[in-house]
């Protein structure tokens, strides 16, 4: 039953991402690597109604390395929650509680599992055209 409703819930995020040719759009963040798309996922957990962005951007690697600042991977977070999915939730109906964005260096199942992905995510409660940070 919980893959019906991943399914649903992966179809429903295709038409908020605008269709396949959207996933095919990269995306420069502040940080000067390019995301695309993975997918957007919906649920209803007991804190309401969540969607989430996953994307993808080769070349993406874990803060603490040299080249890379923990507030520069959440710069690109922020900017993909406020100029990629704050525009698409806009004008859809039920307004969700929570956005979900994760980053990752490959494409993943979600949900599942992968000790060779590396993968960060935040979660926002937006606010008009601002993401707000939540701590988990």
């Amino acid at each position: 039953m919980k893959r019906a409703g991943q399914a649903v819930a992966f179809v429903a995020g295709l038409s908020l991402a605008q269709g396949a040719a959207a996933q095919e759009e990269a995306l420069p963040l502040p940080s000067g690597l390019e995301a695309r798309v993975q997918e957007v996922l919906t649920d209803r957990p007991g804190g309401g109604l969540t969607y989430r962005f996953r994307f993808v951007a080769e070349g993406f690697e874990a803060p603490g390395n040299d080249s890379v600042s923990l507030e520069r991977m959440q710069a690109d977070l922020l900017w993909l929650c406020e100029s990629y999915a704050l525009p698409r939730i806009a004008n859809i109906g039920p307004q969700p509680g929570r956005v979900v964005i994760s980053l990752s260096d490959r494409p993943s199942e979600f949900g599942v599992f992968n000790p060779e992905v590396l993968q960060v995510f935040e979660s926002y409660s937006p606010e008009g055209d601002t993401c707000i940070w939540e701590m988990f």
